[in-house]
């Protein structure tokens, strides 16, 4: 039941994510969460950011912004990217994602959703059968509400790692 919420893989950060192995899986695309993915929640793109993407981008991945932000927040977290984004994606519904997808002429088994929430990014992103990478969240200072879904975050993530020890 648990396992609708697991990622296919768990690190630390995206800067930890192998492109060239899910080059090898198939992977063709990444559809990103902004905050506390790529950086603190409410900041602009930083440098390291901007690089990371950069170096996703000439990996020959492509890559598009799918975040439940508003469209100001979007916006101006894309100003120095330029890459596709969509804002109000309503996640874990599926058609924003689907929408992305479709963008960027993939299917959903050769994109990847990259964020840092089980219930938004990962569960989403699974319910399409998407490779789902969740990322530790950069910053601890969150909302209350998120603070909140943090607690059953841990509890599932606890059975992940149970599932991942026993093979199961």
């Amino acid at each position: 039941m648990l396992e609708k919420y697991f990622p296919k893989l768990l690190l630390d950060k995206v800067q930890d994510i192998d492109l060239e192995q899910l080059k090898k899986r198939g992977i063709k695309g990444l559809l990103l969460d902004i905050d506390n993915t790529l950086v603190p929640h409410g900041k602009e793109a930083d440098d390291k950011a901007v690089a990371w993407i950069e170096k996703v981008k000439a990996s020959g991945l492509k890559v598009c912004i799918v975040s439940n932000a508003s469209k100001k927040r979007v916006i101006k977290f894309n100003e120095r990217l330029k890459i596709f984004a969509f804002h109000r994606a309503s996640k874990p519904g599926t058609k924003t994602f689907l929408k992305a997808i479709r963008l960027m002429n993939l299917k959903p088994d050769e994109t990847a959703m990259v964020g840092d929430q089980l219930f938004t990014d990962v569960y989403g992103g699974n319910k399409l059968n998407m490779f789902t990478i969740l990322v530790k969240p950069i910053d601890t200072n969150e909302i209350l509400f998120i603070k909140f879904k943090r607690i059953f975050e841990k509890y599932i993530l606890s059975k992940y790692k149970v599932t991942i020890k026993t093979g199961k």
